[in-house]
């Protein structure tokens, strides 16, 4: 692998890409409980997720580079403007292309969902709109709301809300409010990740004036927060199920748990850039299984 095809991957942060699929397959698995199950939109609708989040990536390394977020004193992994890698000019080109594949694989998934149902179409086109112009300003332009405390309400709302809702409705083209339930569950523990990220870096944030949530709250209150974040994804889960009377199959989703935990103990023990790193790559992992292996109990209940 070249140098710049190896830079290039460090950009685009393959690691995060499975978390960005979790809210895309906890609706498929809602929708196919509800016998609405498509290949080609649950195909679809990963692809375009996946562009959504290279994209964000990509604007990530740049509007941090550019904003000097990005200094000697980061502790997680290198990145690609700010060492040098890639230039800033090439970064900009590539996020123009992804940016078109994302809207390209957008406008594909809403005519395989919707067909001429104009209405549908346009509100997605809508909401798809919003989610690139999200994922570019997170860390880009004069006032990039990722360094104003914002960002865990944007993954909340992505990862969780209209991810999972938005998802269901391209199988069913209906919602119902218990929905509500799973949905924001996934979208606590999206943010969950983006917490431990955040506790890692608060000290280097803090000098360079990224004000994350994290930095507001303050370590001991970010790590508590951290917890809450767990805790009521699981209760908003046993929620739904009980609710819904789902059967023995989605409480597959269970051994999830003890990792979640194992990396929350980790963040609330140590401030070591290495654990944190591993503590924030187990999350990533078991939030991405959680949502998993709920899909598939609730697909098979």
């Amino acid at each position: 692998m070249t140098e710049k095809l190896t830079a290039w991957v460090l950009a685009a942060r393959l690691r995060t890409l499975p978390l960005a699929c979790s809210s895309i397959l906890l609706g498929t698995g809602l929708a196919a409980r509800n016998g609405a199950f498509d290949g080609a939109i649950m195909g679809l609708s990963l692809l375009t997720a996946i562009l959504l989040q290279i994209l964000s990536n990509l604007a990530n390394d740049y509007g941090d580079a550019v904003s000097g977020a990005d200094n000697e004193t980061r502790i997680g992994p290198q990145r690609a403007v700010v060492s040098g890698l890639i230039s800033r000019g090439e970064m900009v080109r590539a996020m123009v292309l992804v940016a078109l594949g994302a809207v390209a694989s957008g406008l594909g998934l809403l005519i395989t969902a919707f067909g001429n149902n104009w209405l549908d179409v346009l509100l997605f086109v809508a909401f798809g709109g919003f989610a690139i112009i999200a994922a570019i300003t997170y860390t880009v332009g004069k006032t990039p709301y990722g360094y104003r405390g914002f960002g865990d309400i944007s993954v909340f709302l992505f990862f969780g809300l209209l991810g999972v809702l938005g998802s269901f409705y391209l199988f069913t083209h209906s919602l119902s409010w218990p929905l509500l339930l799973p949905a924001a569950a996934c979208g606590l523990l999206a943010t969950a990740v983006l917490n431990i990220n955040n506790v890692r870096d608060i000290e280097g944030d803090r000098v360079s004036g990224k004000i994350t949530l994290a930095v507001r709250l303050g370590r001991e209150k970010a790590i508590a927060y951290h917890w809450v974040l767990l805790g009521a994804a699981l209760l908003l889960t046993i929620a739904f199920l009980l609710l819904e009377g789902a059967g023995p199959w989605p409480w597959i989703f269970l051994p999830a748990l003890k990792p979640l935990s194992g990396a929350a103990r980790i963040l609330s023990e140590t401030r070591d850039g290495a654990r944190l790193n591993g503590a924030l790559k187990q999350t990533a992992i078991s939030a991405f299984l959680y949502s998993l292996l709920l899909a598939i109990g609730l697909a098979l209940s």
